[in-house]
C-alpha cells in the first residue's frame, strides 16, 4: 500500500499501448484527486511557477477562443475545456516523485518491460510476417509503400509504435542515468538503444524516426558524461540502420528515397503541404485569435480555405500550423516559447561546456529536455495538438523536468 499511487501512475506506460482510454482515465482521475488534495492542503507551490502558470494561461485562452470565436462552441470545447488536466498531471508526477522515490524505479522498469516486449514482437513481425498478437504482414519484412504492410506490433492499425518508442526513449535514458549501474547494465542500455533505433526505423514512421534522430543528437551533444557510451551508441545506430537500409529495398524506398523526392517538390509531402496551406489561409483570415480549437476539421471543407489536392483532415499535421489556424498568433506564441526555452537551455549548456564552467544542465535534465524538444520541434509532421494520447506522452518528461527544477528532492 505504501507505493500504491506510484505503481498506479507508472501503469500509464503500458496503458499507452492499449489505447487512449486507460491513459486518459489515469490522467483525469489523478489530476482531479491531486487538484482537490492540493487545494485542501494549500499546496499551491506546485502551481505557482512560471511553466505551470503559462500553461494554465494558455488553457484559459483556448477556452475563451472556443466561446467567443469558434463557430461550433460545443465541438471546440471537446479540445479546450479540460485540456488543463495535462498540466495538472505533470504536477502529479512531480509531487509523487517527492513523496515516493520508488516512482522513478516503477517508471524505469515499466519502460524497460514495455520496450523489450515491443522490440521482440516487432522483430518477429518483421522477419516472420506475423506478430505474437496474430497481426500479419502481407510479405515478411517486405514493405509495400502503403500502410497495410507496416510493423506496428501491439498498436496494430494505429501505426504509432515508432512514435511511442521515440517519444518515451529520452525519459527511459534519463531514468537510467539516475540509477546506480554496473558495466553489464551500461552495455545492456547500449544494446537496447540500438534495437530501439532500428525498430523505429523498420516501423516505417518517418516523422518518428526523424524526431528520434533529433533527440539522440541533442543528447549526445549536450551530455557531459558517458562519452564512451555515446560513441558506441551512435556507431551502433549507424551500423544497424545501414544494414536494414541496404538489406531491404522497399524500406529504403520508404525511409530514404521517398522523403528526398518529396522534399525536392514540396516542403513535406504533396498531401501534407495541401493541409498546411489550407491551415495557413485560415490563419490569414483570423491571424490574432484563430478559428477555435478543433475547427480545422470543419472549416477545411470551405472553398474559401481549401487548397491543393487533399485540403481536409482532422488536423493539418503540424502543431505550429494548427495553432496558427485554430488559436492564432497568441496560441502559436505559447508553443514557440517552449521551443525557444529549450534552445536557450541548449545554448547555456553549450557555453558551460566550451568555457569549462559549472554545468547548466545535468545529464538527466538534458535527456528530459530532449523529450520536450521533439514535442515542440517545428519542422516535422505531427498528430493533433489536442490529441489525448499525444499530450499524455508529451507531459511525462515535463513532470520529471519540473521536479528537477523546483522539487525539494531534486535529482
Amino acid at each position: 500500500m505504501k507505493h500504491m499511487w506510484a505503481l498506479i501512475l507508472s501503469l500509464i506506460i503500458p496503458s499507452l499501448i492499449w489505447g487512449p482510454f486507460f491513459p486518459d482515465l489515469i490522467v483525469s482521475l489523478s489530476s482531479v484527486f491531486f487538484l482537490v488534495y492540493a487545494v485542501r492542503n494549500k499546496m499551491f507551490f506546485y502551481f505557482n511557477n512560471k511553466p505551470v502558470i503559462i500553461f494554465f494561461i494558455f488553457c484559459i485562452y483556448c477556452i475563451l477562443v472556443s466561446i467567443f470565436v469558434a463557430d461550433d462552441i460545443l465541438l471546440s470545447f471537446q479540445s479546450s475545456l479540460f485540456y488543463f488536466r495535462i498540466g495538472i498531471f505533470a504536477c502529479v508526477v512531480w509531487y509523487l516523485i517527492e513523496k515516493d522515490q520508488k516512482l522513478l524505479d516503477f517508471f524505469y522498469y515499466a519502460l524497460i518491460i514495455c520496450f523489450s516486449v515491443l522490440l521482440v514482437d516487432s522483430y518477429i513481425q518483421y522477419f516472420f510476417g506475423v506478430s505474437i498478437t496474430g497481426e500479419q504482414l502481407k510479405d515478411k519484412g517486405k514493405y509495400l509503400l502503403g500502410d497495410q504492410n507496416r510493423i506496428a506490433s501491439f498498436f496494430k492499425d494505429e501505426l504509432i509504435m515508432g512514435s511511442y518508442l521515440s517519444r518515451l526513449f529520452p525519459l527511459l535514458l534519463a531514468l537510467f542515468i539516475l540509477k546506480k549501474k554496473n558495466k553489464i547494465e551500461l552495455y545492456s542500455m547500449i544494446v537496447l538503444f540500438t534495437l530501439v533505433s532500428s525498430t523505429i526505423y523498420i516501423s516505417g514512421e518517418r516523422a518518428a524516426f526523424f524526431l528520434h534522430l533529433i533527440s539522440i543528437l541533442f543528447i549526445m551533444i549536450f551530455m557531459k558524461h558517458y562519452k564512451q557510451m555515446r560513441l558506441i551508441m551512435f556507431a551502433g545506430f549507424l551500423i544497424i540502420i545501414s544494414v536494414f537500409t541496404f538489406g531491404n529495398n522497399q524500406l529504403k524506398e520508404r525511409m530514404i528515397k521517398l522523403p528526398i523526392n518529396s522534399v525536392t517538390n514540396y516542403v513535406f509531402t504533396k498531401n501534407h503541404d495541401s493541409l498546411m496551406s489550407t491551415a495557413y489561409i485560415m490563419f490569414l483570415d483570423k491571424p490574432i485569435f484563430g478559428h477555435g480549437p478543433k475547427m480545422f476539421r470543419v472549416l477545411c471543407k470551405d472553398e474559401k480555405y481549401a487548397t491543393g489536392s487533399a485540403p481536409c483532415a482532422t488536423h493539418p499535421h503540424n502543431f505550429y500550423i494548427q495553432l496558427l489556424a485554430e488559436t492564432g498568433i497568441i496560441g502559436f506564441g505559447f508553443l514557440f516559447s517552449v521551443f525557444a526555452y529549450v534552445l536557450y537551455c541548449a545554448y547555456r549548456q553549450f557555453k558551460s561546456m566550451v568555457l569549462r564552467q559549472k554545468e547548466y544542465l545535468t545529464d538527466y535534465q538534458v535527456c528530459l529536455l530532449a523529450g520536450i524538444l521533439i514535442t515542440v520541434w517545428p519542422l516535422t509532421t505531427n498528430g493533433n495538438f489536442f490529441n489525448n494520447w499525444l499530450m499524455i506522452a508529451y507531459s511525462l518528461p515535463v513532470g520529471f523536468y519540473l521536479h528537477s527544477l523546483y522539487g525539494k528532492n531534486k535529482e
